[in-house]
């Protein structure tokens, strides 16, 4: 037992009194301080023996009395109150006098319930007594049975099966000679006797029961007779030698008598036997227990031979079998009254090891305490020892008597024993149903090798520990002195009690968790003057539009942090927590079955609720302030990693456990990386692991980091958690790291250890199970949002095969962000333009979107590397606006910026919003002058829409015009391509083709070319060129515009000339082959001379061409080139050419050779021509003959006709 000392060191000593909830059991009071006599006896008094029923409390006194109590539920109105018991009755059951009785009595030994048919049996002072449930009125007319050692035998196989067919409850009854088998229900019938001697103690499984008397247990078949001896309690009793060892015996038969006990009713006969139904797995309780008024008293050896052998301590052992029939069933009406023989002294309590004397042979064993129990329904497990203070050993056999399990080892020989649970593997019946898998051996002993500690030693019967040897936890019982030889009872009750455990209460309650920081959900307008002018009407209409959700957030969260709440918050506040108190209470409620007692005391032996054990580990490992064990935290998590829990408390007791396991971790991550100590990458990945299956609320793991507290918002209800929980963080703030408070302090390690439980929770968005939704994802994409960046900005790497963190920054913002405006402050105070254009695109604010990239490509904010390519991406994006304003606005500052493509926007075909063309040229014209070319490009050579040909004209025009006034190099460098060009050889290009591929960069010859193009293509409206506008302008640069001037002379028909500038002024002769073909029509177009297509002239126009070019050619000065493209023209075009005139040009000087071929074409030419008529002529002739001859045919047909005359 544990002292006042012991008690004291336990209560300074946090660990030592954590180690009493860590195992699988806990003790909790029943009721101290019991009355246990109405006079003032001192100390001799204590309890014997108890037993519960419903509202019930049944305590058996070492004096023979026996106390009712009755339970007086606590006030629900006072939650603090507890139940209590008040005094019923007071009880003495009548005890046989005589001189045969011995004066050794123990008081109360057992009380039998039978709720079933609502009776009990009480065994006082070796008489036996009736009573009926619950106030404990004698039954069957104050019957008795006297020299009675135990009763129960209880069949425990009966409760699984029906017995509603009022048959009473079988009972097992010791009597002196054997063990009568009784029938108690309206009344009380004996059934049947075995004539076993000496027995102690029994359990009953069915028709088979173990029995027990001071020194062997054996198994009795109780219809059939026979027995199997087993082994002895003690291995050193020697007494029985070849009489244990499993041989089947027969049990000399008694007489058969049926009598019934009842008041005034006859005898009942004939009846068959029935099996007894009891709530009750009781533990047999040892009749002749001695008085713990004298400590550690011996057996002399007359006692000793009575307990060895009963009937020898009877002088009446020999008489008729008959006579102990009718005196062991007399009925007594007075107390006193009996003239049975004495049966012989119980077994003591403690009997430890004495010298022996002269009258005992040394021989002789000490007596050990049989212990019977039946842990399933074909099992029973008994123990045996050597002597007491030394270690015992409890087997497990089965029905026919051999050894199904391994063997359990006691450190010393148990006082009392209980099973609990129905076992690992054990099939389920009514009758184990509600109790729990794990199966449980429960010893009382006085460990000698601790001081004479009194207390409970707990192991497990339903494993199969191995070599290892089974694992054993001890229970110390509070408040036993170890001066005193108490008895330390224990026993499983009949009916349950109902026990609140208010540490569960405690721990599983959800509490608010008030974290006291400052802020509010949204930015300020103090913060808002603070960012660009251009952004700050856009951030103060965002705040507008989240002002329904967001700003009463910021304001109530504003008052919940400052604890400045109403009165009606305060009242709503009360009334979730007495909800949550109700809910908590309601699983703190344990049913408890085992009580224990001492001297006056007693108390529930309870199973250990799982939050309570696994708490107390966590807290003996570091988590009461410590330094935390991590591979002991560790192990815990992973004992429960795939348990499920059973029940509603089980569930929720896991769901803290691994809640605080993962806050445990975590602080210990913290406090690591402030001390500068290095983490490992397998601590990082167990704590992220805890956090995720922990599932903490993440404002509550947001609030361990003064960095990111800023970040949360408690909402108007708060956050709660369960009170352990709450521990932790209470617990750890106190003692937090100032370096702490900046964000970039933290480590990497630390910062994607966050980013990824908030990732994690982020992915539960709009999942119904999460409370108070809309601050948690508030709460949580704030702190996101600035992890990343904070993660962004050190460059931290990526793992392989994961995403980049700027692309999780990505995601993050164009998923949406529940704290809008909070985003937009953080992105603007960090500068990340690019990041907050996307998320305003992420609401869908265009005008936001465009206004951000503006500032980003006019370059008022540096650093912004992701925004490659804005502008493409900005005509991109305008194109796919429906906002015709936004769209004109951003439009013509992209094409004022880069025209080329800021007109895309103007002329895309898949842009959502189309222009009038007037409309834009308009605009243009106004905002982005730059950009009109490059429109009217488009809509002249790209939609061929000549309405605006001489407006471009014009355009290139003063571009080409202007630049020739102003700058001498341009002029010469015309005069020394035209130079170039000439002195080329044939073959060479066109002219056209030359001054493209040989281009400067310089916008006006871009402009020459676009403008030689457009004045010599082929467009559908010449016409509308203002010929002699155009010309009028270039006149006074006609040297250096030749090829304009050529043009614009076939534009007006002055063919002569043009063929003449073409000639001579360029020596472009391919050209001047192509004007003849073309009419003078589009011969600087790019397809000009790749066909004969569309647009050609008449053959008579062609004709007279060619022939104005052939004098042209003629006309070259030098005669090489002259005779070269002469033959060139005639040989090509000669079809074109009248013979007659071409021999009047051609000179008298020229050989016949030089114009052979022009000759033998035309004489070709006059052959085939000729033949081809021949052939039209014949072909008309039969054609004629044809016709003739169907005319014919067709006559015949009709026949004549008569025409009459008038």
């Amino acid at each position: 037992m544990a002292s006042d000392d012991d008690d004291a060191a336990m209560i300074d000593n946090p660990k030592l009194r954590l180690s009493q909830n860590v195992g699988p059991y806990i003790l909790r009071p029943l009721f101290e301080d019991v009355p246990l006599s109405s006079q003032d006896l001192g100390s001799i008094v204590e309890i014997s023996c108890v037993e519960v029923w419903e509202v019930n409390l049944y305590v058996g006194t070492s004096i023979g009395e026996i106390l009712h109590f009755v339970l007086i539920p606590p006030d629900p109105a006072d939650l603090s109150s507890n139940p209590t018991y008040i005094l019923a009755s007071r009880l003495q059951p009548p005890v046989a006098t005589g001189p045969s009785i011995s004066f050794s009595r123990p008081g109360i030994q057992q009380i039998q319930l039978l709720p079933r048919v609502g009776k009990a049996c009480v065994l006082c002072n070796g008489t036996l007594s009736f009573y009926s449930l619950p106030e404990l009125t004698p039954a069957f007319g104050n019957t008795k049975i006297t020299q009675c050692s135990w009763v129960g035998g209880v069949d425990l196989n009966a409760i699984s099966q029906d017995r509603r067919n009022g048959s009473g409850e079988i009972v097992m009854i010791s009597v002196r000679k054997g063990i009568r088998l009784v029938s108690i229900g309206g009344d009380a019938r004996k059934k049947q006797d075995i004539m076993y001697a000496g027995s102690l103690m029994s359990m009953r499984r069915g028709l088979v029961s173990c029995v027990a008397d001071t020194h062997t247990y054996a198994l009795l078949d109780v219809e059939h007779q026979r027995k199997i001896p087993l082994f002895p309690i003690s291995s050193l009793d020697t007494s029985n030698v070849g009489k244990v060892g499993g041989r089947v015996e027969d049990i000399p038969s008694g007489r058969a008598v049926s009598k019934s006990f009842s008041s005034g009713r006859p005898a009942f006969l004939n009846l068959s036997e029935e099996k007894g139904h009891s709530r009750s797995t009781s533990l047999g309780t040892i009749v002749g227990a001695l008085s713990r008024r004298q400590p550690s008293p011996l057996l002399d050896s007359s006692d000793r031979n009575a307990m060895e052998n009963p009937e020898a301590a009877s002088p009446e052992s020999s008489a008729d079998p008959s006579n102990e029939d009718k005196k062991s069933t007399s009925i007594q009406t007075q107390p006193g009254l009996t003239t049975d023989k004495a049966l012989p002294d119980p077994p003591k309590d403690d009997l430890p090891a004495q010298t022996p004397s002269a009258s005992m042979p040394t021989t002789e064993a000490p007596l050990l305490r049989p212990h019977i129990l039946s842990p399933t329904y074909n099992e029973f497990l008994l123990t045996t020892g050597t002597r007491p203070g030394e270690p015992g050993v409890g087997l497990l056999i089965n029905l026919d008597g051999d050894v199904s399990r391994s063997t359990l080892e006691f450190s010393e020989y148990p006082d009392w024993i209980v099973v609990d649970g129905r076992g690992v593997g054990t099939e389920i019946t009514s009758e184990n149903a509600d109790e729990s898998e794990e199966g449980y051996v429960l010893a009382t002993m006085r460990r000698s090798s601790k001081s004479e500690e009194l207390g409970i030693e707990v192991q497990r019967w339903d494993v199969d520990n191995g070599d290892r040897g089974a694992e054993k936890e001890w229970i110390n019982v509070p408040a036993a002195p170890k001066t005193e030889k108490f008895n330390l009872g224990i026993r499983k009750m009949v009916g349950q009690g109902e026990i609140h455990i208010n540490e569960l209460v405690e721990k599983l309650c959800r509490v608010r968790l008030r974290l006291g920081v400052s802020g509010s959900a949204e930015s300020t307008p103090a913060s808002v003057e603070s960012f660009d002018s251009r952004t700050r009407t856009s951030i103060e209409r965002v705040s507008g539009e989240m002002e329904l959700f967001e700003a009463p957030m910021s304001a109530e969260a504003g008052i919940t942090r400052t604890g400045n709440e109403d009165i009606t918050e305060k009242g709503w506040e009360n009334i979730r927590l007495r909800e949550e108190e109700d809910f908590a209470r309601r699983l703190g409620k344990l049913n408890g079955k085992i009580v224990i007692w001492s001297k006056n005391q007693l108390w529930w032996l309870l199973r250990n609720p799982l939050a309570i054990r696994l708490d107390a580990q966590l807290d003996i490992y570091g988590g009461t302030g410590a330094a935390l064990d991590r591979r002991k935290v560790l192990q815990v998590a992973e004992s429960i990693r795939e348990q499920e829990g059973k029940t509603e408390t089980e569930y929720i007791s896991l769901v803290y456990i691994r809640q605080k396991i993962g806050l445990l971790l975590l602080t210990d991550l913290i406090s690591t990386a402030a001390s500068n100590a290095e983490i490992s990458e397998s601590f990082r990945r167990a704590t992220e692991e805890a956090l995720l299956v922990g599932n903490v609320d993440p404002r509550i793991v947001l609030a361990l980091f003064p960095a990111l507290d800023e970040e949360i918002i408690e909402g108007p209800r708060g956050i709660w958690t369960y009170g352990g929980v709450k521990g932790v963080v209470q617990n750890f703030n106190r003692h937090q790291h100032a370096n702490h408070h900046q964000l970039g302090q933290l480590s990497g390690e630390i910062l994607i250890l966050v980013k990824k439980y908030l990732s994690t929770w982020r992915q539960k968005k709009g999942f119904g199970s999460v409370d108070n939704e809309k601050e948690v994802f508030y709460t949580v994409d704030a702190a996101l949002l600035r992890v990343l960046l904070e993660l962004d900005k050190q460059g931290y790497p990526s793992s392989p095969g994961l995403p980049s963190v700027r692309s999780e920054l990505y995601a993050l913002v164009d998923q949406g962000m529940e704290c809008f405006g909070r985003g937009v402050a953080m992105l603007e105070q960090c500068k990340r333009l690019y990041v907050l254009s996307r998320l305003y695109q992420s609401r869908k604010m265009s005008r936001e979107v465009l206004a951000t990239w503006k500032r980003i490509l006019e370059g008022s904010e540096a650093g912004v590397p992701e925004f490659t390519n804005g502008e493409v991406k900005m005509r991109e994006y305008l194109a796919r606006l429906k906002d015709v304003e936004l769209v004109k606005e951003y439009g013509t500052w992209l094409a004022q910026r880069n025209p080329g493509l800021g007109v895309q926007v103007f002329t895309d075909e898949k842009s959502r919003v189309r222009f009038v063309p007037a409309d834009v040229v308009s605009m243009l014209k106004s905002q982005a002058p730059n950009a009109v070319k490059d429109y009217l490009e488009h809509l002249v050579f790209g939609k061929n829409n000549v309405q605006y040909a001489n407006d471009l004209i014009n355009f290139y025009l003063d571009n080409v015009l202007s630049t020739l006034e102003r700058s001498e190099s341009a002029r010469s460098t015309l005069t020394r391509s035209y130079e170039t060009y000439r002195a080329l050889r044939p073959p060479k290009p066109t002219y056209s083709q030359f001054i493209s591929h040989n281009a400067i960069d310089e916008e006006w010859w871009g402009s020459r070319i676009r403008l030689l193009q457009l004045l010599g293509g082929s467009h559908s409206a010449v016409s509308d060129f203002d010929l002699p506008a155009i010309a009028a302008r270039i006149q006074a640069h006609e040297k250096e515009l030749i090829p304009e001037m050529i043009i614009l002379d076939g534009r007006r028909s002055l063919h002569p000339r043009a063929l003449r500038l073409l000639t001579h002024g360029l020596g472009d002769y391919d050209t001047a082959f192509n004007y003849c073909l073309w009419g003078g029509q589009g011969i600087f177009h790019p397809s000009a001379g790749e066909g004969r297509g569309e647009g050609l002239a008449g053959r008579g126009e062609q004709a007279v061409l060619f022939n104005q070019l052939l004098g042209e050619l003629l006309q070259l000065k030098d005669t090489g080139e002259q005779i070269e493209q002469t033959g060139q023209l005639l040989d090509r075009f000669g079809g074109w050419l009248d013979v007659d005139h071409v021999l009047r040009l051609i000179p008298d000087s020229w050989s016949i050779e030089l114009v052979s071929r022009f000759f033998t074409g035309v004489l070709r030419r006059l052959v085939r021509e000729r033949r081809m008529t021949m052939v039209a002529k014949a072909l008309s002739g039969a054609e004629n003959l044809q016709v003739s001859g169907e005319f014919i045919r067709r006559c015949d047909e009709l026949g004549g006709v008569l025409i009459a005359m008038q």
